[in-house]
């Protein structure tokens, strides 16, 4: 009979033991996915897939070493052991590393109140088709698109089990649905491609399939036109589609790890305004059927709630155990970890706080500028906060789009944008990042 993640993890601690570990923690998923992908109304790809996967990290004194594996046979687990121990003797120190303190650890480990696992049955690959082909067609049935490029519908599903030797083990079931569609209009050099979909960890919550081919063809029909615009300073809009990475900047910025390296522009602004009054940056990893959800990290801490930015004043930054260590404080619970590395600070959900006025009522406001809906490469200088990006949206004059733009970029300062920031009430509340569309006076606009 198969063995369960958590059986395995404390297989794997005890082989551990064994080979001369004086601590170690230990991560093992197992997962089931499923995709499926249409094109021209048939089947274009179809994919299953199922994996136990399983990392072990060990410590002799300061010195850690991590290996990585998806066999789970005894024999496997010894031998991973006896690697893991001999390549730790042979690791530098670090004088930050190590697990947590048994007093730390989460103590109540129930996740059922998260909902991080839809009970229904897995969708079929007949299933997943249907409503792949029906985001194609709703796409095709768009006046102007001339072919869809990808229409899918996917699941999965995982176990993750968390063990380490002081004592704490936790493990939860996670589930997730998705379904998008990227539509192409124009022909030639005149094509314009757009996308919209959705992904849920209940299949209940999943938008329609058709709602989503229409939207996904009425916005590459609405890029049709392109070009470029002025060049100047003008007010740009961030759409709620792009929003939340101005607010991910941020969050990078506040990350432990880069605090610790002193490469980051927030490095000396703890406890000042970083953003305008008014606004908060609240981090909430209790949220029933989000993503971000989790009731301990993966050093086993609890997670909780907690304010990153409140009234616009930056309160503290994203810790794990090891960039605590090196600045002098406690872990905030937002380690993050892959099988095969070590943990590092990570932010679970994000909400900031919404305004009070509509992304149109935004527009009217801000007369002519930039709406942007997408973005692509970045410089960010990460001790400034220097900010460049090639942006594509739609240009507005007199507060209403008069047509679409392209190949243009947007620059300035974060921490100058962050402080002129005035947010719609327009985010989406079920994704991981809640940020709504948000205006920013006097950018740097290069076009034409």
């Amino acid at each position: 009979m198969p063995r369960t993640a958590e059986e395995i993890s404390h297989a794997l601690l005890d082989a551990a033991r064994t080979a001369g570990a004086e601590a170690a923690d230990v991560m093992v998923t197992q997962g089931t996915s499923v995709s499926v992908e249409v094109r021209s109304g048939k089947l274009e790809h179809a994919e299953r897939s199922e994996g136990t996967d399983l990392g072990l990290r060990v410590f002799i004194g300061k010195r850690q070493a991590i290996v990585s594996s998806s066999d789970s046979r005894p024999e496997t687990l010894a031998a991973m052991a006896e690697r893991a121990v001999a390549m730790a003797r042979e690791a530098p120190e670090d004088p930050y590393a190590g697990l947590a303190d048994p007093s730390e650890i989460c103590q109540s480990l129930d996740a059922g109140a998260l909902e991080l696992c839809d009970p229904t049955p897995e969708p079929s690959a007949e299933a997943l088709m249907q409503d792949a082909l029906a985001a194609e067609a709703a796409a095709l049935a768009v006046a102007g698109v001339t072919q869809v490029s990808a229409a899918g519908g996917g699941y999965g599903a995982n176990s993750i089990h968390i063990a380490a030797t002081n004592g704490f083990s936790g493990g939860y079931r996670r589930t997730s649905r998705s379904i998008s569609c990227v539509a192409i209009s124009g022909i030639g050099t005149g094509m314009e491609r757009e996308y919209d979909g959705d992904s849920r960890t209940w299949q209940a919550d999943l938008r329609d399939p058709a709602e989503i081919g229409r939207i996904a063809g009425e916005r590459a029909v609405a890029a049709q036109g392109a070009r470029k615009p002025a060049t100047g300073s003008f007010p740009v809009l961030f759409d709620e589609r792009i929003s939340s990475s101005l607010i991910g900047h941020l969050l990078g910025a506040a990350n432990g790890a880069a605090i610790a390296r002193g490469s980051s522009w927030l490095k000396d602004a703890l406890g000042e305004q970083v953003l305008p009054a008014g606004l908060s940056v609240i981090e909430d990893p209790h949220r029933p059927r989000v993503s971000g959800s989790r009731p301990f990290d993966a050093e086993g801490l609890p997670t909780r709630r907690r304010a990153i930015v409140e009234n616009g004043v930056l309160t503290g930054w994203t810790l794990d155990l090891a960039s605590a260590r090196k600045l002098g404080m406690r872990s905030t619970a937002n380690a993050a970890r892959g099988i095969s590395g070590p943990p590092s600070p990570s932010n679970w959900n994000i909400a900031m706080t919404q305004g009070t006025a509509s992304r149109a009522e935004l527009m009217r406001d801000m007369g002519t500028g930039l709406l942007v809906t997408s973005m692509i490469g970045s410089t960010i200088n990460p001790n400034t906060g220097d900010y460049s990006r090639g942006a594509s949206g739609f240009w507005v004059e007199n507060g209403e789009i008069a047509y679409p733009v392209n190949e243009c970029t947007i620059a300035g300062n974060l921490r100058d944008m962050l402080l002129r920031m005035v947010p719609a009430n327009d985010a989406r509340t079920w994704l991981s990042r809640v940020v709504p569309s948000i205006l920013i006076e006097g950018m740097t606009l290069a076009g034409n």
